[in-house]
């Protein structure tokens, strides 16, 4: 089977396309997969071709301050580039859809999203206002963006950083799309959940108590949440097989 991998762009969003050479000008389930904070779409291609084989044309973005759109100016506050990242993220996933929509490339509007850590989170966040999405899945990241967002501010307060008073104004879209605040919005969709208990960088705890709370409702009945035990901020292979097997059993 040979995959196509094409570097395009999409109203200026770089993107990478990853199908099946055989099938590229065929209407198929989409899959748009977002990277994490301080990396790119480039890192992404095992996973998006593990989904490729499994007859999806998965969709690669850079985040804005990252790959061809990294900028030198990071901000020294904390987290207001990150959270820019995912804003942006949320914002310009229409436009990403309307792309291949007009081009009649997404077959029965099958639509799924996932990401790792920073693109997790956006995951989860996008499950708040985009009923469209299908199947979705959140590996490392946390649908409790509030919760981190406080936390941040605070472990920098304890390390000596510069936190401005005008940061917590800045973080206060995040209630918008904080799933863990609207956990209905899940509206019996199939999303697969990852963490690894020893993540030093987004806390197991936040999506493993928010999986707790819902996993007996019915809109969540279709909720899998997955624990790696003793293992830190990374994918493995298995996961992404893992991950690319979700798609295929729920997006179709």
């Amino acid at each position: 089977m040979v995959l196509k991998i094409r570097a395009r762009h999409v109203y200026q969003i770089p993107i990478l396309e990853v199908v099946q050479e055989a099938k590229l000008n065929e209407a198929l389930p989409l899959v748009i997969f977002y990277h994490g904070w301080k990396t790119n779409k480039e890192l992404l291609l095992t996973q998006a071709r593990r989904l490729a084989d499994q007859g999806f044309r998965v969709i690669l973005p850079d985040g804005m301050h990252h790959g061809e759109r990294k900028s030198e100016e990071i901000s020294p506050i904390p987290s207001v580039t990150f959270f820019s990242t995912i804003q942006y993220n949320i914002v310009e996933f229409q436009l990403l859809v309307d792309y291949f929509n007009e081009r009649k490339l997404i077959k029965d509007d099958l639509i799924g999203v996932g990401g790792y850590s920073m693109g997790g989170m956006t995951t989860a966040a996008l499950l708040t206002s985009r009923p469209e999405i299908k199947v979705a899945a959140s590996i490392m990241g946390t649908p409790t963006p509030t919760l981190y967002a406080k936390n941040i501010r605070k472990h920098a307060k304890g390390f000596g950083m510069k936190v401005p008073p005008e940061l917590s104004l800045i973080h206060s879209w995040l209630p918008q799309v904080d799933l863990s605040l609207q956990p209905n919005k899940i509206a019996d969709r199939p999303v697969l959940f990852w963490h690894g208990t020893e993540d030093k960088k987004i806390p197991y705890k936040q999506p493993f108590d928010f999986y707790q709370s819902i996993k007996r409702e019915e809109y969540a009945e279709k909720v899998k949440f997955l624990t790696g035990k003793g293992e830190g901020h990374l994918v493995t292979i298995e996961l992404m097989e893992t991950i690319a097997d979700f798609f295929k059993e729920n997006l179709k």
